[in-house]
């Protein structure tokens, strides 16, 4: 089972808010021991909203399956256990600025000369070297000055992020892609590495292949609003009662889309035989496409549309994604009991194999739940660190 197959691997997780969590996430939901490492004042997305019982559902959602201890790196005796922690561990990963850990003496080139195989990987904004390393980012500053904020959004509407982190998101992802890569070395020269996810990087990664085409044809894009800028039709169509989300620029689905409609002529019209020419009369073919389709409502055309094999789907909000049928048939939603918020109902980890849904092995961990307990794993005593440790009746 992929849940266990990182069963045995330590992770030190010296990370906060998203981009890090997210790739230590993914780590302890691959089945490895992954000990969360926060100050006193705790990660800061346990101060993001919403919350439950006074837990931030942000810290929920990203911080299941992990350990998590309080340690007040300013302390020489914390700074002590944490270099207790890297000895023995096969992977950290810490998103502080670059120059940070190096203050606190566990930068790579100090923490690897003891354990040569660590993986040590550094997640932040900018990367490890550069003239920018030093500037702070956040998920939104990182969209704006990567340009996935120019191509976002309404033609001539104001400037438009996506709504989710989605550059933290994938950045932890990319993270977790290079550990296991720097894992699997190992396993092959016996020696571990530094190893970077950047945010800049990243978002531009998310962007690959518009920048690929800003590179062939010079074009600078702007929002194209909900229209893919390479085909179409590929856009949000609208009906009756809503819209749907179309994608039938293949020769076959769109001679089978302009049929179904009960417009034929449509596909052999010069403006739009082919989706070169289809492109530079996109807003004609716009209008009369939803001319057709505005008199029937969505789930009309959803069934003509599938029984023609026509890519579609409608546009769900929250709420109609969490109730339908290929949510539910994933099993992408599950029951945790947290011991201070309760029973939650959280998304459920993706990573599996065919038939495989893991559930969960533990909640996410108050602030400094297993303290006591990760180091007395180390023959360590508990009693140097209980004046910044705060009280709670989890403690082990």
């Amino acid at each position: 089972m992929l849940a266990n197959a990182l069963q045995g691997l330590r992770v030190i997780d010296f990370t906060q808010v998203m981009a890090g969590p997210t790739c230590t996430l993914c780590l302890a939901d691959l089945g490895a021991d992954v000990v969360k490492v926060e100050a006193p004042s705790g990660d800061l997305s346990r101060a993001l909203s919403p919350w439950v019982n006074g837990e931030g559902v942000p810290f929920l959602a990203l911080n299941r399956n992990k350990r998590g201890i309080v340690l007040d790196l300013k302390q020489p005796s914390h700074r002590k256990a944490a270099q207790e922690l890297i000895a023995q561990a096969d992977v950290l990963v810490e998103s502080f600025r670059p120059g940070v850990m190096a203050r606190f003496g566990l930068d790579y080139a100090t923490v690897s000369a003891d354990n040569p195989r660590l993986i040590y990987c550094s997640v932040s904004a900018y990367g490890q070297q550069g003239a920018s390393k030093d500037l702070p980012g956040v998920d939104g500053v990182l969209q704006a000055v990567s340009g996935l904020m120019s191509v976002t959004g309404a033609p001539n509407g104001e400037p438009c992020k996506v709504p989710v982190p989605v550059v933290d998101l994938v950045t932890g992802s990319l993270a977790a892609i290079s550990v296991l890569a720097a894992l699997q070395d190992r396993l092959r020269t016996g020696k571990g590495q530094h190893v970077e996810a950047s945010m800049f990087a990243s978002a531009i990664a998310l962007q690959h292949v518009s920048f690929a085409s800003y590179f062939a044809d010079g074009v600078v894009p702007g929002p194209q609003g909900n229209a893919a800028p390479y085909s179409t039709p590929n856009e949000a169509l609208r009906c009756a009662d809503g819209w749907i989300m179309v994608a039938a620029y293949h020769p076959a689905r769109w001679q089978a889309l302009c049929t179904v409609i009960g417009a034929p002529e449509l596909a052999c019209d010069p403006r739009f035989a082919e989706n070169k020419s289809r492109l530079q009369h996109r807003q004609a073919l716009l209008d009369l496409l939803q001319m057709h389709m505005v008199p029937h409502p969505r789930a009309y055309w959803l069934e003509k549309f599938a029984a023609v094999d026509i890519i579609c789907g409608p546009i769900n909000d929250y709420a109609e994604v969490s109730q339908s049928h290929a949510f539910a048939e994933a099993e992408l939603a599950e029951r945790v009991q947290h011991p201070v918020a309760g029973a939650l109902t959280l998304p459920r980890s993706v990573l599996g194999a065919v038939g495989e849904r893991p559930a969960a092995r533990r909640a996410a961990p108050t602030l400094g739940e297993h303290t006591r307990e990760v180091l007395a794993e180390l023959g360590m005593s508990a009693i140097a660190i209980d004046p910044v440790a705060p009280a709670s009746p989890s403690l082990t």
